[in-house]
């Protein structure tokens, strides 16, 4: 892992900076011309974990191959650890690792084997390997000699993780880690996402599952049809949609919505979900759910049981990405 007290000496506030980044595939006047990339503006702070975001088709493997220096750009300028792709490409592909969706791993190499050959193809000396180390790292030192094609799902991924790593990369993009990986394997590789994090290693991770960016992401950006529509802190986002709705099931029958209800809810939706439920939706800038609780239970009503959901990263890329929502976008101040 990189030495962090070079680290934080040397290198550049930002992992990646990102500026009118275009992509256009298809020569002028083609019916299949096809623009990709559209202007993207992308900053990701160094020492972060940072999640992009988007529906397939929205232009996260294209912006992710044009870093990796396997796609040429069509405009704009791009820095990875503060160096030009464009000025000094080989060392802007050092600078990171790339973690493909593809489990493209030789069978008949075992993890050791794989993890020289990777080290070897970067140049780095046998003296400063770290192939063991590595394989520590991701839980796979068990299975150093192991044939690759005896090892599990999880292993396969994880094993990409450790290649991505053996040219000791500062910055280390995931794309789409955990496709197809059961619940306690994406959990392990979470793990491994976090130690990497705290050794210095700055993360870019591509997922459909957003509970995960949710769990580990510290910033988020999202992209569609090319074109990044919000970024900003996870925080941030979430106060985007704060809906909530609070359900209260109460003693009494509830035959229609009563009138008594006390004048300090008018503000709140209110409707019968059951027999003896009220269902209220509401914003949560609007006020607790004290409010709630304290305006039944003086309009005589016996609370019973109570229970409340509130919008999550899901129904903010839902939104976003939806048709309705137009060019809106949203950026940190």
């Amino acid at each position: 892992m990189p030495n962090e007290s070079q680290t934080i000496r040397t290198a550049p506030a930002l992992a990646l900076e990102i500026k009118g980044l275009e992509k256009v595939y298809g020569r002028a006047g083609s019916p299949r011309r096809k623009h990709a990339l559209k202007g993207i503006d992308l900053e990701v702070p160094r020492g972060s974990i940072f999640a992009l975001l988007g529906p397939n088709g929205a232009g996260k493997s294209t912006l992710i191959n044009i870093l990796a220096g396997m796609v040429n750009k069509s405009g704009g300028t791009a820095k990875v650890w503060g160096i030009d792709i464009d000025e000094d490409p080989r060392q802007a592909r050092a600078a990171i690792g790339i973690v493909p969706q593809e489990l493209n791993i030789d069978a008949f190499f075992s993890p050791r084997e794989l993890l020289d050959l990777q080290a070897g193809l970067y140049g780095v000396p046998k003296s400063e390997r770290r192939t063991d180390e590595i394989l520590e790292l991701v839980e796979l030192a068990d299975k150093a000699d192991a044939y690759t094609r005896s090892l599990s799902g999880g292993m396969r991924r994880r094993l990409l993780v450790a290649k991505a790593m053996v040219h000791n990369p500062p910055i280390l993009v995931l794309d789409e880690p955990t496709a197809g990986v059961d619940i306690e394997l994406r959990r392990k590789l979470w793990d491994n996402v976090r130690e990497l994090n705290r050794r210095g290693v700055t993360i870019l991770l591509t997922t459909h599952y957003l509970e995960e960016a949710e769990e580990l992401c510290d910033r988020i950006a999202i992209i569609n049809h090319g074109e990044v529509i919000a970024c900003d802190t996870k925080e941030n986002l979430m106060r985007r949609l704060d809906a909530k709705t609070v359900t209260v099931t109460v003693a009494e029958d509830l035959p229609e919505v009563p009138e008594k209800l006390p004048h300090a809810l008018s503000s709140f939706s209110v409707q019968i979900s059951g027999p003896n439920r009220l269902t209220f939706e509401f914003r949560k800038s609007d006020g607790p759910i004290a409010r709630i609780l304290g305006a039944l239970a003086s309009a005589g009503f016996h609370i019973q049981d109570i229970s409340t959901e509130e919008s999550d990263l899901e129904d903010i890329f839902l939104e976003l990405t939806s048709a309705k929502q137009g060019a809106g976008r949203i950026h940190a101040a």
